[in-house]
């Protein structure tokens, strides 16, 4: 609704009542129904603000130390659990990003980076920073590679970049990472530091993305290339549960039921993911150009389609749990109250039930959610912590003592009375308040939050409004309506042109007849008038010197229905007389004979009566240039003409008419003059000063006579014709007798 055209009159109803309505403005502790519901939900609260752009992971212990896992720069971060206390710096390396934490068994900290494909054993409670040289290797996949060649005798090169997307431990204490190119699992013994990784499943997919435990101790896994889910059984043997019509499986999470959940993105007809940038390129930046990819910073960031969540229940077939084209999921997580969704590019958390149905529980301050966990402390309290993208940034979502929703900005169009709110008869426990304002941004001088009064907006006229709502516990909002009526606007008259010498013909013009084309000279010259309905095209009249054709432009902000009237002023006269009344369209011809000869100007004034009561209806008005209405031919006067002696040679004698006259108009200057020789062809002919400029010119000009031997004179008939500046023509003759007559 905001920046929507108003309708053309009356009362207007702002609502609110989908979710994709509700999806514009602002919920706090406040979670958005696929149906249109506002209901309460957890809080998010800013944990810390890193120096980094990503946080790819988050970790928490049950001491309730919370970890965060960066890139750009690089590092692990132990955030403050007592207040007053700085996050810590535990771990800092030299690769581009930390890609995935895990806390083990023993109470360490691992931690996988990128490109070098290193996985770290950390001392969470260490008070001094650990690096790439003082901290415990427990995996080096270029080592791991450089060994499975030297086995297989084989001479292939090592890479110079490894992906390490997650990690994970069974119940035996062992550590299983999931990596791309090549996709594998590894398993590492961290009690053992001396063995070797195991290759505990291979794919021939590029890349393992995502892993998680079901309960009977098998590990799921999801792959990058035909978005394959398997389950690996402790013997490492592996079996394809689902292939997702899309490429990549971002995430999995297991529920209580034993259920399967499984996000995927991205078209199988795209490349999987690109290779990692080569270690030690100094300041290179980087982006998400798909979920979990990395690659220089001008590649594109679309995902095709969104994303789809599927559910996979043993005994029964895969379904489609959830699909949106706008959201690209990064991280599930399974929950009591629901699966809850991590979407990357909006900064949206999702809560979806096992129906299909959803909420969006809250709006990140960030544009990508990249990572989640939950936790529970020792002492039973708990959350979800999620780590962020641009900027990164790491939150808890857990219980709130705020409930509130703050709705989008309605922009009246104009200034605006509010009137009564509608409230859907469903809702319960909710308090509604408004606050209203005349610039778009509510933090901009606009009036305090007001209660409504007798279920009517308190607030004072505006041009802008916003309401919110207060939800009590049980609380339901299922729809917001506004009534507001704009205060009337009045119309405005753009531009105005008066053509004398044209009408318009409702008839089809004659191929035989002259037209005129009629356009608004100042339109589109500076790009300050606009109109609509094609009103700058060139507007066709036939060429008539009797007639006189206005053509004018209006427009109403408010879109009401306009009708015009049309004033004649002449010169010297102070009182605008009616011309035309009440007419709908936008140019008009009338008669120029039934007025006398003069200057006239056009007054064309634009009422939107036809869309409000009378009292209400406001005007517009323009006047036109002066014009001149002449339909009154030039007099001739004086027209002399008489022979001149001439020469005879032979049989022929030349002569001489020598002719004179005056061309007088009342209105309007001479424009061109012309004579005709015994109803000879016209001749033009030039006033005697050379310049026709004047209301009065005088002629003088001599004509050629070829007359018989002897020079014997015949009868001669001279016409002359002036016009004036409109075509008007006056016409005198004269006859020269014959010689000797």
């Amino acid at each position: 609704m905001p920046g929507t055209p108003l309708a053309a009159q009356g009362t207007h109803l702002w609502v609110q009542s989908q979710m994709e309505q509700f999806e514009k403005g602002t919920p706090d502790g406040v979670a958005i129904e696929s149906n249109g519901e506002l209901r309460q939900g957890p809080g998010l609260t800013a944990e810390l603000t890193t120096p980094s752009t990503f946080v790819w992971a988050v970790a928490a212990n049950k001491a309730g130390q919370v970890f965060a896992a960066t890139g750009t720069p690089a590092s692990v971060l132990r955030l403050a659990s007592k207040k007053g206390e700085k996050p810590f710096t535990l771990f800092e390396t030299k690769d581009l990003s930390v890609q995935a934490l895990c806390l083990g068994p023993d109470g360490a900290l691992y931690a996988a980076t990128l490109p070098s494909g290193k996985v770290y054993k950390l001392n969470p409670n260490a008070t001094e920073k650990q690096n790439d040289s003082s901290a415990t290797v427990v995996f080096d996949a270029a080592k791991v590679e450089a060994a499975e060649a030297s086995k297989a005798n084989s001479v292939k090169q090592t890479s110079q970049s490894h992906y390490i997307w997650e990690l994970t431990f069974d119940a035996a204490g062992r550590l299983y990472i999931a990596t791309g190119n090549p996709g594998a699992i590894y398993r590492v013994d961290p009690a053992k530091p001396s063995s070797a990784p195991d290759l505990f499943f291979k794919s021939d997919e590029a890349h393992i993305r995502a892993l998680a435990w079901d309960a009977k101790g098998n590990l799921i896994a999801g792959s990058d290339g035909s978005g394959l889910i398997y389950r690996i059984d402790p013997q490492g043997r592996g079996y394809v549960l689902f292939e997702a019509p899309r490429r990549e499986i971002t995430s999995i999470a297991i529920g209580a039921s034993g259920t399967i959940y499984a996000s995927s993105v991205g078209d199988k007809s795209h490349n999987p993911l690109p290779p990692l940038p080569v270690q030690g390129v100094g300041m290179l930046s980087i982006t998400i150009v798909q979920p979990g990819s990395l690659q220089a910073a001008n590649a594109s960031s679309s995902v095709p389609e969104g994303t789809e969540i599927y559910a996979l229940t043993e005994g029964q077939a895969p379904r489609k749990l959830w699909a949106e084209k706008q959201e690209i999921v990064y991280a599930l997580a399974a929950t009591p109250d629901g699966l809850i969704v991590l979407s990357g590019n909006r900064g949206r958390i999702f809560r979806i039930e096992e129906d299909g149905s959803y909420a969006d529980i809250a709006h990140l301050q960030a544009q990508q959610g990249l990572s989640l966990t939950t936790f529970k402390s020792a002492e039973g309290s708990g959350g979800i912590i999620i780590g962020t993208g641009n900027t990164g940034k790491v939150y808890m979502l857990g219980a709130s003592q705020k409930h509130e929703y703050a709705s989008d900005v309605l922009d009246a169009g104009a200034f605006a009375r509010f009137g009564r709110v509608e409230i859907d008869p469903g809702s319960k426990g909710y308090e509604i308040l408004t606050r209203s304002g005349n610039v778009e941004q509510p933090v901009r001088g606009w009036n305090d939050w007001q209660p409504l009064k007798n279920g009517e907006v308190a607030s004072p006229p505006g041009r802008f409004l916003q309401w919110k709502t207060e939800l009590q516990s049980g609380g339901v909002l299922s729809s917001v309506g506004v009534n507001y009526l704009p205060v009337n606007s009045a119309p405005v008259v753009d531009d105005l042109v008066v053509v004398p010498g044209a009408r318009l013909n409702p008839q089809i013009s004659m191929p035989q007849n002259q037209t005129v084309n009629i356009t608004f000279p100042s339109s589109g010259q500076d790009g300050t008038v606009s109109f609509d309905g094609g009103s700058n095209a060139p507007l066709q009249a036939t060429k008539s010197h009797t007639s006189v054709t206005v053509r004018w432009a209006a427009h109403d902000d408010d879109g009401d229905k306009l009708i015009y009237s049309l004033y004649l002023r002449g010169d010297g006269e102070t009182v605008w007389r009616p011309l035309k009344n009440k007419i709908s369209r936008t140019a008009y011809s009338f008669d120029a004979t039934q007025l006398p000869d003069g200057g006239y100007r056009i007054k064309v004034v634009a009422s939107d009566a036809p869309s409000h009561t009378p009292g209400d209806a406001l005007t517009g008005d323009k006047v036109s240039d002066r014009f001149v209405i002449d339909t009154t031919p030039p007099a001739i006067a004086n027209l002399k003409a008489a022979r001149q002696q001439g020469s005879c040679t032979g049989a022929n004698c030349q002569k001489e008419l020598a002719v004179s006259f005056d061309a007088i108009d009342a209105a309007s200057p001479i424009a061109h003059a012309e004579y005709s020789l015994d109803a000879g062809p016209w001749q033009h002919v030039d006033p005697a000063g050379k310049l026709s400029d004047s209301k009065t010119e005088h002629y003088e000009f001599q004509v050629p006579l070829h007359e018989g031997a002897g020079g014997k004179g015949v009868e001669h008939l001279i016409t002359v014709r002036a016009c004036d500046r409109y075509d008007n023509a006056g016409v005198a003759k004269t006859v020269i007798p014959a010689r000797g007559q």
